[in-house]
């Protein structure tokens, strides 16, 4: 048993995948739900049996060169499935239009382990296993890995056929208002409470002082600082980020805990830590503050949930979005390639 398999049995949280997914388009719906209904727990049993195991392995070797490769892979699946759905577009390399190369992916990474996981599937299992599959299972192996929920990954998607940089055009942004954000995830059949619990993603990883010069320096509307920010945290942003500075510093997404899976992340946000503008904005709306805080205080550990299983079942939604089963894509042998 590997690594990832032991502390699955010893922190195993049972995702919800019975939810079904809303979207204001009723074609989409339809066409989603159908979808969705092909994805299932284990789709790999009998033509490829190794197939989490391989990927776990892969995984778990490139974490041990890489300590930041659980929130890479993390960011690779939010991506994939943000655009055209989880379907493993975002890892084509098509020449300048690659959809990979848009400015909503810069810095989108974990291709090569991909690569590595699709390369020894090829070798037992060829021409079985979807490349959106693998960065599914990889994405839960990384959480994993930072000590994060296991949850069971539904299987069974099939690669898209279309990569295009302007597809990307839409991404969720740092900059993006509330109201903004929820619009974005709205379209993609993702709730409120999905929002907050997907953003809770930053709990690891780092972000570039690129995406903080605009709210430290020049705030909309008036400029200056986000006032939403801590007073007591203004200054330690400033001197990681000087505005005359190099943009490519990067600093933890969850000050305090940005190496570890846990709801810190929350907190920031509750006390005016985030780092992030976006993280910030989910305490700015009603609806949004109100989940943040329902982890939080006597309460919390009686309203029948975790942090923990809550995003896991957010995970499983979205790996559901807009996905290609059966003879709606194929299955590519090179992840990169057509």
């Amino acid at each position: 048993m590997n690594n990832a398999e032991e502390k699955s049995k010893a922190k195993e949280v049972t995702a919800d995948t019975t939810s079904k997914e809303t979207s204001s388009n009723d074609v989409d719906i339809a066409l989603e739900r159908i979808s969705q209904g092909q994805l299932k727990v284990g789709f790999y049993g009998n033509k490829c049996p190794n197939v989490e195991s391989i990927v776990s392995g892969v995984v778990n070797e490139a974490a041990a060169s890489n300590k930041n490769i659980a929130p890479i892979l993390l960011r690779l699946h939010f991506h994939d499935c943000f655009v055209q759905g989880c379907d493993g577009s975002i890892l084509i390399e098509n020449g300048p239009i690659s959809e990979k190369h848009a400015f909503g992916h810069q810095g989108v990474g974990g291709f090569e382990v991909i690569e590595k996981a699709k390369a020894e599937l090829e070798a037992v299992c060829p021409g079985i296993v979807s490349c959106a599959d693998i960065v599914a299972l990889a994405a839960r192996d990384a959480i994993l890995l930072a000590n994060g929920p296991f949850y069971n990954v539904e299987t069974g998607r099939r690669d898209g056929l279309v990569s295009n940089v302007t597809l990307a055009d839409n991404m969720p942004d740092v900059d993006d208002s509330i109201q903004q954000l929820k619009h974005k995830f709205a379209e993609k059949g993702l709730s409120e409470k999905d929002l907050v619990l997907l953003s809770a993603a930053h709990t690891i990883g780092t972000t570039a002082c690129f995406f903080m010069i605009k709210r430290l320096y020049n705030f909309s509307p008036n400029g200056g600082s986000d006032p939403s920010i801590n007073p007591n945290f203004l200054p330690e942003l400033k001197s990681t980020c000087p505005q005359n500075g190099d943009v490519n510093v990067r600093l933890s997404m969850d000050r305090g805990s940005g190496e570890a899976f846990d709801s810190q992340i929350l907190q920031n946000i509750r006390s005016g830590f985030a780092v992030l503008q976006s993280d910030a904005n989910l305490y700015r709306d009603e609806t949004t503050r109100r989940v943040v805080d329902s982890y939080f205080g006597v309460l919390s550990p009686f309203w029948g949930t975790s942090f923990e299983s809550d995003f896991a079942n957010a995970m499983v939604k979205m790996g559901r979005i807009g996905v290609r089963t059966g003879s709606q894509g194929t299955i590519r042998r090179v992840c990169s390639a057509f």
